[in-house]
């Protein structure tokens, strides 16, 4: 009889059934890819496993088992409309990568599903490709399935490809809904049709590599991939009808339904607003402890998408106030189990949904200010359809929904372009697609750089020295393809058995220095890992050649690396002094360690004082001078987490980690190099502190010569300004301030003596006024006027003169300001400052706008001032006819 197991208890059954089988059970890798630029998310369980597919890493274990995070955002207009659509979703996977192949896939998937789960053997089904014999001799003679419950179906069934590379065909394990026994490959795909039978385990048999050619030629180590969508396998255990139905789903969306007042199956326009709701908290949520933080592009749009989306269902549900946070703390209870990272980060999630659905709710009232705008001038054209590009404008810069726009126009009988707004969405999706950049099948590079013997291990030994003796392993002269040479005047790469260069990793720049032997010698310019860890140097051949097997001294540049160092070490004390001032919210979002500076990023909220920076930089200067040992052990992530090292906000750490301790003060995780002693740092300086994203800050400082330096020259720059207003460096700051003093003094007269010049030429201006059709109006051109004293003017004419139209031009070195005022009379008779100033701003080179009355604009061309505005007369006449 089959069990009714809860998503968690499935998850972990699953988990443990193919720990059994010898595989290595590894925790969900994040959403965001590592070292793939093909994909924006995670969007299957095998994603983040593509580099032991295709060979370019070597993987822990020949066979491992994961539950993967995924989002697929391809059908988010879907979600909530259907009972199988949802953005974030788990995938059960078993992989292996050139060991078991069909037999132990098939007979473990069998096992899983009829002996763990249960499930009833009469409401199985299995699909198989065509042609794959050998996929249906196992079924028949390795499980006791009955061979009338296997359908062979053709290549868009069961066999997966995407352009070249690793193919192969696929088996499918489905459930039967309804109980009958269907007999004909013609009813199986109608029942399908009709979600009577559902697949749920797709079992991929990878086993060909597609040429350019078309060819299918046999991979000699084929690899298993399989995936079972958690969700789906649990509507089934637990008999309900849709993914929102099944326990830890449904537990969330109650939240929602207690928090709105709305009961679920009400209506189906609020189930949903609930279910979209549910389903893009659990999404955004799993996103922010992954490290993404909303913004306008890339993740973080996704992010923020997903979280405008469920707040303005939580309007639709009548739900008033801010409420997603009470949400995220129901998917947190329900996730945390399988993903502790929730519970640690909780209160950083908290805070930047509070903020963000904050910022959305100011989002909402200045897009109802810009959409009504746009329907006051539907209105005043006697049109019908917004265009388009403006609600697409709404959409992706205001963030403002689109169904809201069309609500809101319905109510206005009017309605929108979809067609229009549906071509800018479409190039925005390209222009993502090509940001992600183009890549194959595993998202792999296939330059030289990463077709090195993936068995080629280089021994680093650069914590210890910073010279040794090693012998060439592969050369690349040109960077197109592996030679056994390399000559003086050649540029390309260099790998050695051991060396001493520390490669570029974790935000530290990689080493420079020097290859040397009898024979010749080459800078090495660079020093990187490819993408299964190979460290390469970057080499320009300075002298006579190099061959493969030869012997050669390798000699890093010590006064470059000591710098990178101090900035390294300095990084980690600073990471421990933000903390300390800002709350455990923070977290490293980025660094750069260089010789020359370091750069740290770091999630905050706001900008920092500069009481708080002045905190920070004294902590960390403080922590240098009491010369702390730098110490560094080796422990398991166990051992390391339970000493309280810090570790990188989004990185996957190996069993064995490497703990770089500070003192007493700072402890962390790292692969870096790093000073001996603290007090080789000598000092530490702040230079800036910006934003870079949403919710995230950034640290620029200096340490050791470098600060001094900066430190020299900001006394040298103190002392030549104190020259200059004659004063020494004790009273600079008084005499700074008496002269900012005596200056807006100046200011001050200046502006009072040409406001009594503005106010002697009231008369002459008003002397001026002309009329065209019975519509009274002033044109004049001032000089050297600042745009409150010409506003301040143009209100005293238009109160002066009656029912009178006003225009003013100031001009200054290199602009023109304007500014137009009207009469309500005249408002009444069709006069539009705003639209008026607008046209006469361009003919100087500008533009501007504003209301019926009163209007102001700006021109780059002050020459043209008179031109335009004796373009009024011309205005004036057209507007009365």
């Amino acid at each position: 009889m089959m069990k009714s197991m809860g998503a968690n208890e499935i998850r972990e059954a699953y988990l443990r059934f193919f720990e059994s089988k010898n595989h290595l059970r590894l925790d969900s890798f994040s959403l965001v890819p590592k070292d793939d630029n093909s994909l924006l998310l995670i969007n299957a369980g095998m994603a983040p496993l593509k580099p032991y597919f295709t060979g370019i890493k070597t993987p822990p274990r020949n066979r491992m088992t994961t539950c993967q995070k995924c989002i697929r955002t391809g059908d988010i207009e879907n979600v909530g409309k259907t009972s199988r659509h949802g953005t974030f979703f788990e995938m059960l996977g078993n992989f292996s990568f050139g060991d078991y192949f069909k037999k132990e896939a098939i007979i473990w998937g069998w096992e899983f599903v009829t002996e763990v789960l249960k499930i009833s053997k009469d409401r199985l089904y299995v699909t198989i490709y065509l042609d794959d014999d050998e996929a249906y001799d196992y079924w028949v003679n390795n499980t006791d399935i009955e061979p009338g419950r296997i359908f062979r179906l053709g290549k868009e069934d069961n066999f997966w490809e995407i352009g070249e590379g690793p193919c192969g065909p696929s088996s499918e394990i489905h459930y039967d809904r309804i109980g009958h026994k269907v007999n004909t490959v013609e009813e199986f795909l109608e029942a399908s049709d009709k979600d009577q039978i559902i697949e749920f385990w797709n079992l991929v048999f990878t086993q060909f590599d597609k040429d350019s050619e078309g060819n299918y030629n046999r991979l000699p180590n084929p690899n298993i991939d399989t995936g079972m969508g958690l969700e789906r396998i649990a509507t089934i255990m637990q008999g309900v009808n849709n993914i929102f139905e099944i326990d830890t789903v449904k537990n969330i969306l109650n939240k929602i339904s207690d928090i709105a007042g709305v009961s679920y199956g009400a209506s189906s326009k609020s189930d949903i607003s609930l279910r979209i709701i549910t389903d893009h908290t659990k999404g955004f949520t799993m996103l922010i402890s992954d490290g993404v933080l909303p913004s306008n592009e890339g993740r973080g749009y996704v992010l923020r998408r997903l979280l405008r989306r469920a707040a303005r269902h939580g309007r639709l549900l009548g739900i008033k106030e801010a409420f997603l946070t009470k949400v995220v703390e129901s998917v947190i209870e329900n996730y945390q189990g399988a993903y502790p990272e929730l519970k640690e980060k909780k209160d950083y999630i908290l805070k930047v949904v509070s903020i963000e659905e904050a910022k959305f709710n100011e989002t909402i009232d200045s897009g109802m200010m810009i959409l009504n705008d746009y329907i006051n001038e539907m209105e005043e054209k006697n049109e019908k359809v917004l265009p388009g590009e403006k609600a697409f404008k709404l959409y992706d810069t205001y963030g403002f929904p689109l169904e809201l726009t069309q609500e809101i126009l319905e109510e206005k009988s009017m309605s929108l372009n979809v067609e229009d707004f549906n071509k800018e969405m479409e190039e925005q999706r390209n222009r993502a697609r090509s940001a992600r950049g183009e890549s194959n099948y595993m998202g792999s590079e296939d330059g030289i750089i990463n077709k090195i013997d993936k068995d080629l291990n280089t021994s680093f030994v650069g914590y210890d020295h910073l010279k040794g003796e090693s012998q060439i392993a592969v050369i690349s002269s040109g960077l197109e393809d592996f030679s056994d040479k390399i000559s003086a005047g050649e540029e390309g790469f260099i790998i050695t058995l051991d060396t001493p260069f520390y490669a570029e990793m974790g935000g530290q720049v990689g080493d420079r220095g020097y290859i040397t032997s009898d024979k010749g010698k080459a800078q090495v310019v660079d020093c990187k890992k490819n993408a299964s860890g190979k460290i390469i140097h970057l080499v320009k051949m300075l002298e006579g050649s190099f061959s493969v097997e030869d012997k050669v001294l390798l000699t890093v540049d010590s006064d470059r690396r000591s710098n990178i160092c101090k900035n390294h070490t300095a990084t980690h004390l600073l990471h421990k002094a933000l903390k300390d001032v800002l709350g455990d919210h923070v977290n490293q979002a980025g660094s750069y360690v260089g010789e020359d500076r370091l750069r740290f990023d770091f999630t905050h909220f706001s900008s920092l004082t500069i009481e708080e920076l002045t905190k920070i930089e004294k902590i960390v200067n403080t922590e240098i001078m009491k010369a702390y040992e730098v110490a560094t052990e080796e422990m398991t992530l166990t051992e390391a987490k339970e000493a309280g090292a810090m570790a990188l906000f989004n990185e996957k750490y190996s069993d064995k980690v490497r703990v770089v301790s500070a003192g007493c003060y700072s402890k962390e995780l790292c692969g870096g190099t790093h000073v001996r002693n603290s007090g080789e740092i000598g000092l530490f300086k702040i230079l800036s502190e910006t934003g870079v994203a949403a919710g995230v800050r950034r640290i620029e400082a200096l340490t050791g010569f470098n600060a001094i330096e900066y430190i020299e020259n900001k006394l040298s720059l103190l002392s030549n300004a104190a020259d200059i207003i004659k004063s020494n460096e004790k009273d600079f700051v008084n005499k700074l301030n008496n002269l900012v003093s005596e200056l807006k003094d100046k200011e001050k007269e200046i502006h009072e003596l040409k406001q009594k010049m503005v106010s002697g030429l009231e008369e002459e201006i008003l002397n001026s006024a002309e009329e065209v059709n019975g519509i009274k109006f002033i044109s004049y051109k001032l000089e050297d006027i600042d745009t409150n004293s010409l506003r301040e003017l143009a209100e005293k004419l238009r109160d002066k003169g009656g029912d009178i139209l006003v225009l003013l031009a100031g001009t200054s070195e290199d602009k023109v300001s304007f500014v137009a005022m009207a009469s309500k009379n005249l408002v009444s008779r069709g006069v539009h400052c705003g639209k008026i100033i607008k046209e006469v701003a361009a003919v100087a080179g500008g533009g501007g706008g504003g209301r019926p009355d009163m209007a102001q604009a700006g021109g780059k061309l002050p020459n043209k001032a008179q031109e335009a505005i004796d373009k009024l007369k011309s205005l004036l006449k057209s507007i009365i006819n």
